[in-house]
């Protein structure tokens, strides 16, 4: 008898057809909303394996629920919607899609560093709004880019992908991380610095850090106060390592010039959202990953995991 594994979230049949060899799968028929909690406990009762997103909460009541689970597999790098205490209690592996979508994050992470330095998106508005009559000196005037410091906090693989962006910019590249990084010092010139130190010389401030009890609200009031007036603040990381309110007044106050954001506290967030509002930020829809190629590349990793833990092999990308 075939391993049944439930996928939280409607996927191309394409993707699924090679495993159905190894497993048969049960799935929620919607590709935009969320499977409902009561449905996914429910679901979980009797299958063997999972492959959710980031907007399912799999913590210890799910895996109470979740009598037959061996596998978890996590549409993401970050896994910090996943109770791995209680999975690790519970005897089940959890896996995540490193290293698959770490270029197309560095992509989007620098497109949007980008898109909010030259107010990209002011601008095409502009036109769309029917507001362009006239050429002016300073119409729509941003920030250069080229040459200017690039702050990362969090130089990890995403980190290092938007490093090497940015020296092709010729942008001296600051970072700050738990560990020194020796690969981004060596190859690219990077300068460590204490995290401080780099909110007041970087240009250009960008969050990748992982969302843990110490990187929670890591840029609050104190930190926007550091940074120049000058500085553009970029978050593709998680949502919930700003202080919202606080970038917020930083950003009305004009005490920081712009920011740029994939990420929210609680997502997805509504058009009247206050960041929305100003116009000197950039909001996506956590898009970091999402490109055709990437996301397909991140399934299969997912099946890839499941399937071999199922089979009684090792995982490929465990986060235990």
């Amino acid at each position: 008898m075939k391993p049944v594994i439930y996928v939280t979230r409607k996927i191309p049949e394409e993707l699924l057809q090679p495993y159905k060899e190894y497993a048969e799968f049960r799935m929620w028929e919607s590709e935009t909303e969320p499977v409902p909690r009561d449905v996914l406990l429910k679901e979980a009762k009797d299958v063997d394996g999972v492959l959710c997103l980031l907007t399912e909460q799999i913590d210890s009541d799910f895996f109470r629920a979740a009598g037959k689970l061996k596998v978890v597999a996590n549409m993401a790098v970050g896994f910090d919607n996943i109770d791995v205490q209680a999975a690790k209690e519970h005897g089940v592996v959890v896996t995540n899609t490193p290293d698959v979508l770490t270029e197309t994050t560095a992509d989007l992470t620098f497109a949007l560093l980008m898109a909010t330095a030259r107010r990209i998106v002011e601008a095409a508005d502009y036109i769309r709004d029917g507001k362009w009559e006239n050429w002016a000196p300073y119409l729509l005037a941003g920030a250069d880019v080229y040459g200017k410091k690039i702050g990362i906090v969090g130089m990890g693989r995403i980190g290092e992908a938007v490093a090497r962006r940015a020296s092709g910019f010729n942008m001296p590249i600051l970072y700050h991380n738990r560990s020194r990084k020796d690969t981004a010092e060596q190859e690219l010139g990077a300068k460590y610095l204490e995290f401080n130190q780099l909110l007041k010389e970087a240009d250009f401030v960008v969050s990748l850090v992982p969302l843990t009890n110490e990187t929670k609200q890591l840029f609050n009031k104190e930190a926007f106060q550091q940074m120049k007036e000058s500085a553009v603040f970029i978050n593709a990381s998680r949502g919930t390592t700003v202080d919202e309110g606080a970038l917020y007044d930083a950003l009305l106050n004009r005490q920081i010039r712009a920011a740029g954001l994939d990420v929210f506290e609680r997502e997805p967030i509504s058009p009247d959202h206050p960041l929305v509002q100003l116009d000197n930020t950039v909001c996506l829809p956590h898009i970091g990953s999402a490109s055709e190629e990437t996301r397909s590349r991140m399934i299969n990793l997912c099946l890839d995991n499941l399937t071999a833990v199922l089979g009684g092999d090792a995982p490929i990308t465990p986060v235990h």
